[in-house]
């Protein structure tokens, strides 16, 4: 996502709006994917309702830990330390 936007409009950051749409898109996600465990269901076919199921926790986990990042980037002002995982020291990982 190209911008120049940096703030001066919305009054957030680009990189902490990035982190607030991703949070919403996975939560987004895992509402779809509800109908389309139901979908999987309603025609008996198990396989795929438990890969939705499974892409749905993925989905809450991913948002899980984007909430975190940005509760603790927001609580440090802005600067974070973080791993590879997207969590801080005092995080704990989703799963």
């Amino acid at each position: 996502m190209s911008t120049s936007e940096t703030g001066h409009v919305t009054g957030t950051q680009d990189k902490d709006y990035n982190i607030i749409w991703f949070v919403e898109a996975c939560l987004s996600n895992a509402l779809r994917l509800e109908q389309y465990i139901a979908d999987a269901e309603r025609d008996g076919d198990t396989e795929l309702a438990e890969f939705f199921r499974r892409a749905q926790g993925e989905s809450r986990k991913g948002a899980e830990q984007g909430k975190a990042l940005l509760r603790q980037r927001l609580a440090d002002g802005g600067t974070s330390s973080v791993d590879e995982t997207g969590l801080g020291p005092t995080d704990e990982a989703v799963g």
